[in-house]
């Protein structure tokens, strides 16, 4: 087991070496496995993984976080959650002087949060796991979209309006 070191932490991966023409990562479940042409220089491997250690780095916290994102939610999370979306709501809708028919929070696959045309915002229950700041970075979010359906230049002048550090926010969201 190799370690590589990248932003100041340490990654284990294991180099398989293979009858194969080019040299591979994979990472899964959080593991990094390099497959390596049998012929190829062990220097060679490792001025690869350097090459791409961000990349290596970016994908290990990636899967950690996805694990993360996967533990069952508790209730008392989502009571903090309901409570959170409720004040947000409230907040944006003063603000934006726009309010949504409904407001559920659900098990969605697919993103944080949605808004319907009939104007109906679901948040991602997962998002109890999250910090204040990111809940409301969804919830300003979806409440924009009350206004422009889209993510035009316009949404996005709405939203860093009302939360110019968006951009913050809607990365840790992805990371």
């Amino acid at each position: 087991m190799e370690k590589l070191i990248y932003n100041q932490k340490e990654i284990p991966y294991t180099i398989i070496r293979a009858k194969i023409k080019n040299l591979y990562i994979h990472v899964k479940e959080g593991k990094v496995i390099v497959k390596a042409p049998k012929y190829l220089k062990e220097t060679q491997i490792k001025e690869f993984i350097n090459k791409k250690a961000k990349w290596i780095y970016e994908k290990v916290n990636e899967t950690k976080a996805q694990k993360k994102a996967e533990e069952p939610v508790t209730e008392n999370e989502i009571k903090r959650l309901a409570n959170l979306v409720e004040k947000n709501i409230k907040k944006y809708s003063e603000l934006l002087k726009i309010s949504p028919n409904k407001v559920t929070i659900k098990n969605i696959k697919y993103a944080w949060g949605s808004c319907s045309s009939k104007k109906n915002i679901s948040i991602n229950q997962a998002l109890a796991k999250k910090s204040e700041k990111e809940i409301e970075y969804v919830v300003l979010h979806e409440m924009s979209h009350l206004i422009h359906m889209n993510h035009s230049k316009e949404f996005w002048n709405l939203v860093g309006k009302y939360m110019p550090d968006y951009k913050i926010w809607r990365k840790k969201l992805k990371s």
